[in-house]
């Protein structure tokens, strides 16, 4: 019955500043700018007079990235900060080709990672084929954590 993951949705306070990272830095294809409201929504997400506006984002594969800015009622700030072990939904990942080069390439746009990229020890986690996994996180502008992840 579930197919896949249709979408992933951040909340953001700079609509403008985020879609241009997730766009020209990430390089996900802007699809739609649209603006949201009515009883609809107010059912949906269970507020009251909800305005929004929202930004579609895909890449060739995988679910769409929705940036959506609230501006009623307004968002709300986190009580501290997207820890890697805070409870619930932490980081969203990429997955990816030539993580070097796309790591290189995003640091020379001021994108600061988390460490160096890393391989999952074998002695950890085993993939089918003999197949290594590589990683590093990062954030966006908003402090969303992110990940950049590579099989080969």
């Amino acid at each position: 019955m579930i197919q896949t993951i249709d979408h992933v949705n951040l909340v953001v306070r700079d609509l403008t500043g985020m879609t241009a990272f997730y766009r020209d830095v990430l390089g996900c294809q802007l699809t739609k700018e649209v603006s949201i409201s009515g009883p609809w929504i107010d059912e949906v997400v269970g507020l009251s007079g909800v305005e929004g506006d929202v930004v579609y984002l895909d890449l060739p594969e995988g679910p769409r990235i929705e940036l959506i800015a609230y501006r009623k009622p307004p968002g709300v700030e986190p009580s501290e900060e997207n820890a890697p072990n805070l409870f619930g939904l932490r980081h969203m990942a990429f997955r990816v080709t030539d993580i070097d080069r796309l790591v290189a390439k995003l640091q020379t746009a001021g994108v600061k990672f988390q460490s160096e990229v890393k391989s999952v020890p074998d002695s950890q986690v085993t993939y089918v084929g003999g197949v290594r996994k590589r990683l590093v996180y990062f954030r966006d502008p908003e402090a969303n954590l992110l990940e950049f992840c590579e099989y080969r």
